[in-house]
């Protein structure tokens, strides 16, 4: 199943099937961001809008992109705030943002699922004014050498969403390549997790 489609298929219950890695992204961005303020935000991959909220709060205007119809239905049914725009957008592809117009790119659960990080650094660069912030936070590569991925209930059967393993390393390199300098780097668990894996892994990069 193309990525796009499943994701689109899990819309409906998506804020609301149990998913610990969804509800510690969110208290985990929350704590990173709030309290911060921008004049412009870039989300990557704004899904059901968990997080498109927050940046609306915290920025004059936030443009929210994902690739799937029915998550931004859903966010666009849960946010309607004037200077929140919401487009259809393939990140592999140019991003329909004009350069230099965000202090802010925020992407979250989304990188798993592409596979060439460098061309999201080279974009997120291009966006960025001089100074900006990148913020990431991904389920954690340790997670995913265990075989961890996203996946979703329909109908009894369970549905794994394709995934690329991208270690820590592959992260700080693609940014470097693209003039970022990595502010902090952050490992997260869930109360709910056992002691010995990460579930999270958060990056906060400058340009």
């Amino acid at each position: 199943m193309h990525i796009s489609d499943a994701y689109t298929q899990w819309a409906a219950t998506y804020d609301t099937d149990h998913n610990l890695t969804r509800d510690l992204d969110a208290t985990m961005t929350r704590q990173a961001l709030s309290g911060q303020r921008y004049g412009a935000a870039l989300e990557l991959g704004c899904g059901t809008g968990k997080n498109t909220a927050l940046l609306a709060n915290i920025s004059g205007r936030v443009y929210a992109l994902d690739f799937s119809e029915g998550m931004l239905a859903q966010a666009k049914a849960k946010i309607k705030a004037e200077h929140v725009q919401f487009t259809l957008a393939d990140l592999t592809q140019p991003w329909p943002c004009s350069t230099a117009c965000v202090e802010l790119v925020v992407c979250n659960l989304v990188l798993e699922h592409i596979r060439d990080l460098d061309f999201i650094f080279e974009e997120a660069g291009r966006v960025l004014a001089e100074g900006g912030q990148f913020y990431i936070s991904e389920l954690h590569p340790f997670k995913q050498y265990q075989g961890k991925k996203a996946v979703f209930q329909r109908g009894g059967a369970q549905t794994e969403i394709p995934a690329f393993v991208h270690h820590i390393s592959d992260f700080v390199a693609s940014a470097q390549k693209a003039g970022f300098a990595l502010t902090k780097l952050g490992e997260w668990w869930h109360d709910d997790d056992p002691p010995d894996t990460p579930r999270l892994v958060t990056f906060l990069f400058t340009k």
